[in-house]
């Protein structure tokens, strides 16, 4: 099997989990750096409008490597997108696409249901609240909280961070709360 083909298939939650976790301690070693994607967003801020705010007079030349990172996502997620997809079916437990199903959702050849994500769905209720509104809130709650969960969950626990342990306490019971009760609320419009 050759290398490429080997990127294409789902990779275990071990294996990409511990990938993602040596990221911490590599950039705090190499650069004394801190991993966390929603700082970028300032920084472009910072960069590109110039303006006589407190929040972003900072030496942001000092982040650049982040949005050097932040692009390589981007990049990655073009090339895996358009040159690594697996051909292969998405596996869906028959229990979740029933009750998918039951609640209007019934594209599953997509990571991102169309039913869902898409410019049509946009200009549904459920779409509307979905990607407007929520896009709202997990900003909101990513400057609320200071950090993002990958900076929260990811990094500030490797540090032994408690306002990081209390921020991803706090995510996972919104994501549990979420799913269980408000989801199947928003997904019956």
């Amino acid at each position: 099997m050759s290398f490429v083909e080997i990127i294409k298939q789902p990779w275990p939650w071990y294996l990409a989990g511990a990938i993602i976790g040596l990221i911490v301690p590599l950039l705090l070693i190499i650069g004394n750096k801190t991993f966390g994607l929603s700082s970028n967003l300032r920084h472009i801020c910072a960069a590109c409008f110039p303006a006589n705010i407190e929040f972003f007079k900072y030496d942001w030349k000092k982040e650049i490597w982040n949005l050097f990172f932040v692009g390589g996502i981007i990049a990655g997620a073009f090339i895996a997108t358009n040159y690594l997809t697996n051909p292969n079916s998405l596996i869906i437990n028959a229990n979740l696409k029933s009750q998918l199903q039951n609640l209007n959702v019934n594209d599953f050849q997509h990571l991102l249901p169309n039913d869902l994500f898409s410019l049509s769905a946009l200009f549904t209720i459920r779409g509307f609240v979905l990607m407007v509104i929520g896009g709202f809130l997990v900003g909101f709650g990513t400057r609320y909280a200071n950090g993002c969960t990958s900076g929260h969950a990811i990094m500030g626990l490797s540090n032994l961070q408690w306002p990081s342990l209390v921020a991803t306490i706090c995510f996972m019971i919104g994501g549990f709360v979420m799913t269980n009760f408000i989801l199947p609320i928003i997904l019956k419009f």
